[in-house]
């Protein structure tokens, strides 16, 4: 018996020792990733991207639908969150205080940049609207209240020279602004989103919709007057019954964090994302445009550290 013991107390004490000499793993850190609504292009790519980072044995990640840009920037600012889509005029908007932000929210950090939202102003085939100006006295859709979209369409209208009171503007979310659509109580509606915009294809295949198409002199003035927005296409077929591309105009959708979430939690988040991103590819049309190459176009507020690491590493960052 007393030879038993002898053994197990050694067994014991090697147990002991090769755990102490081993290194210990991290504990599973869980991430919450704030997207959009489920009829919008947040929600489908979120839900892939957490699934391609729950890949990593550090993280198990979540996407949550939510209220899109400016809400969603502001759960990070409160560090409620840990990752969030938003458009990066919104980030612009908020990191320096501005629009619907009374106050700068300089804790606010980028992840990556992922592909161009475009401004989809819908209207219906034997619609009479061609241009912005003939939106006026209509019933048109122009964001939910203190939206990305809404102040969006507002830089539009400032340039293009309109106001709300020109027109009857309708606070509405994408899937409001279809619905609204398939009831005929509206006659234009925006939604800034990547396309295929689940709520557009929806839509279409309920009415004859119609896209309308900026002219080149519109887009340089929005342009010089707001540096976040980009030329850009909605390729035909896009949607049925478009069958010619669109111009328009287009910000970008990025991820962004906060300063308290660690780096080497942001580091290992990127890492993973980009190493399983054929399963984001695979996941949404608007996916396929998420690539390394372009992770950094666009970001308007400054890198969190534990990706500026990864970049690096890339040979993005010097």
């Amino acid at each position: 018996m007393k030879g038993k013991r002898f053994v197990l107390a050694a067994v014991l004490a090697c147990t002991a020792a090769v755990l102490a000499a081993a290194p210990v793993l991290a504990a599973e850190t869980f991430l919450s990733i704030a997207t959009g609504g489920t009829s919008g292009t947040y929600y489908p790519i979120g839900g892939a991207i957490a699934q391609a980072v729950s890949k990593s044995p550090a993280i198990q990640a979540t996407a949550e639908t939510g209220n899109a840009s400016a809400a969603n920037t502001n759960l990070i600012a409160k560090t409620e969150i840990e990752i969030a889509f938003v458009q990066n005029d919104v980030a612009f908007w908020a990191y320096t205080g501005q629009q619907m932000f009374t106050s700068p929210l300089t804790n606010l950090r980028a992840v990556a940049s992922l592909y161009p939202e475009h401004v989809q102003l819908i209207t219906t085939k034997d619609s009479a609207i061609k241009t912005l100006d003939d939106l006026k006295g209509k019933r048109v859709g122009i964001g939910a209240p203190g939206s990305g979209v809404q102040s969006d369409v507002l830089a539009l209208f400032q340039v293009a020279g309109l106001k709300t009171d020109d027109m009857r503007a309708e606070f509405l979310d994408f899937g409001a602004t279809t619905s609204r659509f398939k009831d005929n109580q509206i006659d234009a509606g925006f939604v800034v989103a990547g396309y295929p915009t689940a709520s557009v294809m929806d839509l279409a295949t309920t009415k004859d919709i119609s896209l309308l198409s900026f002219s080149p002199e519109f887009l340089k003035k929005l342009g010089e007057a707001h540096p976040y927005f980009i030329q850009s296409t909605i390729p035909a077929g896009t949607y049925k019954g478009i069958d010619t591309d669109v111009t328009t105009p287009a910000v970008m959708a990025i991820l962004i964090t906060h300063d308290k979430v660690a780096d080497d939690v942001v580091y290992e988040f990127v890492k993973t994302m980009f190493d399983n991103i054929a399963d984001v590819h695979a996941s949404h049309a608007k996916g396929r445009e998420i690539n390394l190459e372009t992770a950094l176009s666009g970001l308007t507020v400054p890198l969190h550290p534990g990706a500026e690491k990864f970049y690096k590493e890339k040979g993005m960052v010097k």
